[in-house]
Order: structure tokens, then sequence, then C-alpha cells
């Protein structure tokens, strides 16, 4: 690679950096004040419940949470049309659409007003996600892939970071509105490192569907194994990441400050998590590395959720570290299976997946943890046992996946 060359790759790959931080820093907003959220808007109850502690039900967080999740769903007629109008294309205007709509979700008056902005622009931030994952991929050499994708990853993971921190930082009776205000400053600056990404290029084949959403109906079951793993996977990262803050904060009464030098911490946890992703990927393949990754985001949400302080920061930073683990290698998987003319469709379907999954844990999380009855630490323990372990043998659906990590893009 020539110096011209590695200014155009260094160029592409910062722009593709700073794009992931910034809808990571946005869409982790709404998760990291949950907690100052449900004191805000909700109200202590005397019986022994998660809402005498925290000031919302277990059940109306995880109602909030999965609308939320659910909005996601919107990300595949978006993804679809990058498909037909361009990835950049698509990628310009559902961000800065995404990040002006957070920014007015600081002027809620409700709980459920602040859910319903943060509900319209999920699909959007979900859409620039996707499209960033598709781009990388695309404009990646075969050996070079998992390496962009380990970076996007932490541009994503270190966004969502400085949510936490920001949060743990600025103190006061609506800080939260002051975080989600912050969203609107990335607008100013994106537009001109959107013009530093091309258009990936393919020889365009005479495929065309009727329909948004559709791909060939060859490819249909391998869509449907990718998207039943990451299902599961949004089963149990859902409530691993979902109500993090609120145990921290709420149940153990973990300071605000505390836990935002747990998060700046655990970006060298994270940082490892990637780097044994990138590892991995090349020597064991994507799918023993998802599995790896899947087991242990499990065990350290059990961890964090199952005991006091030092058990929860522990547990925390494990699962970031697993987080950086699984990640790359999903995204590689769910990219590199599919062809350039419907790629941008099936990630679409694969968030869809993850959408429900997510959802699904975080009801089912909610449920027990309102059944329970239990307050303090290791109140969370048996929901995150019993919403987290029965999906895990599922995981052998994966041998049914060829592996990715050779294959040429089409």
């Amino acid at each position: 690679m020539d110096a011209t060359a590695r200014r155009v790759w260094l160029r592409i790959t910062v722009a593709l950096f700073l794009i992931a931080l910034v809808a990571g820093f946005a869409q982790f907003g709404a998760v990291a004040s949950l907690d100052d959220v449900a004191r805000h808007f909700g109200h202590h109850t005397s019986n022994q419940s998660l809402q005498s502690v925290v000031g919302l039900s277990g059940s109306v967080l995880g109602i909030g949470l999965a609308i939320l999740r659910f909005a996601s769903l919107g990300a595949l007629p978006l993804a679809s049309l990058a498909d037909r109008w361009g990835r950049t294309n698509v990628l310009r205007r559902a961000l800065l659409v995404g990040l002006v709509i957070t920014a007015c979700a600081s002027l809620s008056p409700a709980y459920w007003v602040f859910v319903l902005c943060f509900a319209l622009a999920r699909p959007l931030l979900s859409t620039t996600s996707v499209l960033i994952q598709v781009i990388t991929v695309e404009l990646s050499s075969t050996k070079g892939r998992i390496d962009r994708l380990v970076i996007i990853s932490a541009g994503a993971g270190l966004g969502a970071g400085m949510a936490a921190v920001l949060h743990g930082l600025i103190r006061g009776g609506a800080s939260f509105r002051w975080l989600f205000a912050l969203a609107i400053v990335p607008v100013f600056f994106v537009r001109p490192l959107l013009r530093w990404i091309p258009e990936p290029t393919f020889q365009r084949r005479n495929t065309s569907f009727a329909r948004l959403g559709a791909v060939p109906r060859g490819v249909r079951g391998r869509v449907a194994i990718v998207g039943v793993m990451v299902f599961i996977v949004g089963v149990i990262s859902g409530p691993a990441s979902g109500f993090t803050f609120v145990y921290g904060e709420g149940v153990l009464k973990i300071s605000p400050g505390v836990v935002a030098a747990v998060v700046a911490l655990s970006a060298a946890t994270g940082l490892a998590g990637l780097l044994l992703s990138r590892y991995f990927s090349r020597v064991l393949g994507r799918r023993w590395t998802i599995v790896l990754g899947t087991v242990a985001t499990a065990a350290a949400a059990s961890l964090a959720y199952g005991g006091g302080k030092a058990t929860f920061m522990v547990g925390y930073m494990t699962g970031v570290a697993a987080g950086g683990l699984l990640a790359p290698a999903m995204v590689a998987l769910g990219t590199e299976l599919f062809s350039h003319s419907y790629r941008a469709t099936a990630a679409g379907w694969i968030v869809v997946a993850g959408v429900f999954g997510a959802m699904t844990g975080l009801l089912i999380f909610g449920l027990i943890g309102d059944s329970v009855h239990v307050t303090g630490a290791g109140s969370f323990r048996l929901p995150a046992l019993l919403t987290f372990l029965p999906l895990l043998p599922s995981l052998v659906l994966l041998t049914r996946l060829p592996e990715s990590s050779t294959m040429d893009l089409t």
C-alpha cells in the first residue's frame, strides 16, 4: 500500500470510527440515564419492590426499554433503502435526523414522552449503526475486514462509555436533560466526515426486489439462522445493559461518580475484548468467537447482578470485555455471508431479530424482577439466571452456517 492509499484508508477509517462513536453516544444515553429518569418521573412506594427503590416498577422500565428496542424495527425498511438509493445517501439523513430527535428528548415533560422521543430516534440511529457496519465490510479487504470492524466497534463502545461518564459527571435534578441536549453538538461536524466515506461499488447484478425488505429465496434460511443467533444475543444483552445503571445506582446505591469511574476504567477491558475478538476471529473463526462472546456476556451479567458493589463492578467491567469480544465477530458474520445487492436488507432483518430478542429479554427480566419481591444486593440474580441461561444451548445452530472469515465479498 503506497502513501496515498494509506492516507485514504486512514481518512475513511477515522470517519467511520467517529460516526460510530456519535451513534453509540446518542443511543446509549437513554440507558445510561435511566436511573435519573426513573427518579425524576416516578414516585417511590412503601412495598418491597423495585419501584420502592428507584421510583418506577421493573415492568414499567422493562416496557419502556422494550418500546425503544421495538422502534428499531424501523431500521429494516431504512436499511433496505440503502440497497436502492446508496449507503452514504441514507446514512447521512438517518444520522442527522436521529441526532436532532435525540436532542429533543431533553425537553420531555414525562417518562412516556421521553420514551416516545427515543423511540422516534432509535430506528434512525440503528440504521446508522447498520450502514456503518455494511460500509466498513464493503470497503475492506478480506484480510483487513476484522481489523476495521474492531475499530468501529471501539468507536461505538467509546461513544456509549462517554454517555455513561458524562451522566456521572453532570449532576442535578434534571441532569439527564443536559446529556440528551449534547446530541445536537455532533450535527455541526459530522457532515464533513460523511464526505470522506466513498460509496461502496460492486458489479451490479440484474436482481431487483419488488418490496422493501425482500431477499432472494435461496438465502432466506441463512438469514433466519443468523437472526436466531442475534435473537439469543439480544435476549441476553438487552437486560445485561438495560438494567445496569438501575441496579448499580438505584439498588446498590453506588454514587454516579464511582459508576462513571468504573465505566472509564472499563475502556481498558473493552479494548482487551476487542483485541481478543480480532485474534479469535482469525484463529477460531467468526462462529466460535460468537459462542465465546455470548457465553461470556451471560456469565458477566449474572455476576454483576448477583452480588454487592464489588461484584457489580467486576461483572460490569468483565461484561464490557465480553461485549468487545462478541461485537466484531457478530457483525462480520452477519455481513460477510450476503451479497452487495441485498446486504443492507439482510442486515436490517438481523436488526429485527435483535430487537425482538432484546424486547423478550427485557420483558422477562422485568417481570421476574417484580415477582421476586427482593430488594438490595443480589436482587437481580434470579432474573438474570432465568433469562440468560436457558437459551445458551441454542448456539449450536451456528454450526449450520459456513465460516465467513475467508469469503470474498460479492
